[in-house]
């Protein structure tokens, strides 16, 4: 990168995918959230969305040199990735202008689109083989680009450290990454054979249909990494975290393969952030009124949680609550801990079946019932439902944790629309109790605090 650079800038030269989930639309979301500055050399313009390619429309191969040229010109370009290349003039273009620069260059042979439509034309690959994959730093093929190219059938990780070795030693690429999204087994191991050495990088494998991107998010990503100066096997590694989270958190978009989704590797911590900082403000705002809000303590402690937005807040680690709960002190509230994911069973489990139905619903408290508070809650006029445990089906008391998402969802089916608060009735054994709900965890603080105040109101009168 050079001295005085905001960013480390990464160009992505590839095509124009419409329905905005492979191709340069992928490869920009990447470099953003890997942290470099995009830039694009548009090689071909499509008309495709989850499940076809309808038409595709080639640059011509002068305008793809040029777009490449001028940026570097102006900017610098501290690594770059090619995907989309389609015809062999193209092929023949860039790999003639890449000649001029020195900076890594990963190549995502991109050869067929999920849909089976084909993205490279057959005469365009020899001169992929023949002028491009020697200039490459990084070559990422899947398994059957890969045996395309070299010969070898992929069917599993040996046979993978044979086809990357061959194309390495074909093509003099100095990396080659067999991708391993199309082998079977519990994990996505990919193999890596650079400077002599195989490297493997494994993840769970995600049983899901959107994977539409996988590969230009993957390519796009060790491009970034590259511009930022990592190490190859570290680059490699990093996409991979990367690319595992996109495939984790795809949306489910469209008739056929919904995109992957890059932007969840930086959205998802930030949100987790932003959740503390929301619950923060709302902790504050139960301490300033603590001497209402601590007489709404139930005999098993009182917990506050709010989520990432959905349809990113999938477990109890997604939701921020209060380790070691919120217990009284006489008229205090002792709080226990500072806010962190995963620090809740009991609330988080509540919201996140009410998310469910109702995803906007973000936040939630539980206190303590009694007539006093019913009455209270009641007065103000708040929407109320309840379950009752007697109803509760054997298989589900019997499972571990399942009673209070069953609950849950029993009240909402009982109320048909959201509620502030749901009753739970207790059983044999177990304390009586109320969930507030809120789009926010302000909005559950401020409904607590108004329960609380007229719990208090309704004292005084009967005192």
């Amino acid at each position: 990168m050079r001295a005085g650079k905001p960013l480390p800038v990464a160009m992505t030269v590839a095509g124009v995918d419409s329905g905005g989930g492979a191709g340069i639309a992928a490869d920009l979301k990447t470099f953003a959230v890997a942290g470099v500055h995009g830039t694009v050399a548009v090689t071909s313009v499509t008309a495709q969305n989850t499940y076809e390619v309808a038409g595709i429309y080639d640059v011509s191969p002068d305008m793809v040199r040029l777009q490449i040229r001028v940026v570097h010109e102006d900017m610098g370009i501290d690594a770059a990735k090619t995907g989309m290349l389609s015809n062999r003039e193209i092929v023949s273009a860039v790999a003639a202008e890449l000649r001029s620069y020195d900076f890594p260059l990963v190549v995502d042979p991109v050869m067929i689109a999920k849909s089976g439509a084909q993205l490279l034309k057959d005469d365009a690959i020899e001169a992929l083989v023949r002028e491009l994959l020697p200039r490459a730093t990084v070559v990422t093929p899947n398994a059957p680009e890969a045996e395309r190219l070299s010969g070898v059938k992929v069917v599993d990780v040996d046979s993978a450290r044979r086809a990357a070795k061959a194309i390495a030693d074909m093509t003099g690429a100095q990396a080659v990454v067999v991708k391993g999204g199309h082998l079977s087994g519990p994990e996505s191991v990919d193999v890596m054979y650079y400077n002599g050495d195989f490297y493997e990088y494994r993840a769970r494998r995600i049983e899901t249909t959107t994977t539409h991107g996988t590969g230009c998010s993957f390519s796009a990503a060790i491009a970034a990494f590259l511009a930022k100066g990592l190490s190859v096997p570290d680059a490699v590694a990093k996409a991979k975290e990367l690319v595992t989270v996109a495939i984790d958190y795809g949306l489910r978009l469209g008739k056929g393969h919904g995109p992957v989704n890059p932007v969840a590797w930086l959205y998802v911590p930030a949100q987790r952030y932003l959740a503390i900082e929301e619950l923060e403000r709302a902790l504050e705002a139960l301490k300033l009124n603590e001497r209402e809000v601590s007489m709404l303590v139930p005999e098993i402690s009182m917990n506050f949680g709010v989520a990432i937005e959905s349809p990113y807040s999938r477990s109890t680690d997604d939701v921020i609550a209060v380790p070691g709960r919120i217990t009284r002190f006489r008229d205090r509230l002792v709080i226990h801990g500072d806010p962190r994911p995963g620090a809740s069973s009991h609330v988080a489990r509540a919201l996140l079946a009410f998310m469910e139905l109702y995803p906007e619903y973000r936040a939630a408290a539980n206190i303590a019932l009694n007539d006093l508070i019913a009455k209270a809650v009641r007065s103000l006029g708040l929407r109320t439902s309840y379950y009752d445990r007697c109803e509760e089906p054997r298989e589900v008391k019997e499972a571990e944790g399942g009673s209070i998402p069953w609950g849950i969802r029993r009240a909402l089916e009982r109320s048909g629309g959201p509620v502030d608060v749901i009753y739970d009735y207790g059983d044999f054994g177990k304390e009586p109790g109320a969930f507030v709900f809120g789009r926010s965890a302000e909005e559950v603080a401020q409904k607590v605090i108004a329960i609380a105040r007229k719990v208090a109101e309704l004292e005084g009168r009967q005192g």
